[in-house]
Order: C-alpha cells, then sequence, then structure tokens
C-alpha cells in the first residue's frame, strides 16, 4: 500500500520541478525575444532561443505524461 504513495510523490515533486522549469524558460524566452532585434538576426541568439523553446516542449510533453 506505501508503494503507491511513494510513487505518488516522486511523480508529484517531478511534476513540481518541471512546472518550475517550465516558468524558468518562459522567461528565458521572453528575455531572448527581446534581445532579438528587427532585422538582420544574429544566429548565436537564434540558437539560444531554439534550444530553449525544444527544451520547454520536451518538458511539456514529460507532463502531458504525468497528467
Amino acid at each position: 500500500m506505501e508503494e503507491p504513495d511513494f510513487m505518488q510523490g516522486i511523480m508529484t515533486n517531478e511534476i513540481e520541478q518541471i512546472r518550475h522549469r517550465l516558468k524558468q524558460l518562459e522567461e528565458e524566452i521572453a528575455e531572448t525575444l527581446r534581445r532579438l532585434p528587427a532585422h538582420s538576426v544574429k544566429p548565436p541568439v537564434m540558437i539560444d532561443l531554439l534550444e530553449l523553446e525544444d527544451e520547454r516542449d520536451l518538458l511539456l510533453k514529460r507532463l502531458k505524461e504525468l497528467a
């Protein structure tokens, strides 16, 4: 009987960690978008943005799996 409670606790902790990281990522994405110039987008900034968005997408997928 304790095993399901233990597993539920692990899942709850993982969900909380994912939500916390998602909040951080949204802030980082917003900051990166502010750094994007209207013209002549710099490749390193675009790479940063794409990496942040990829991580966010993976975490959202994981969150759906846990829900």
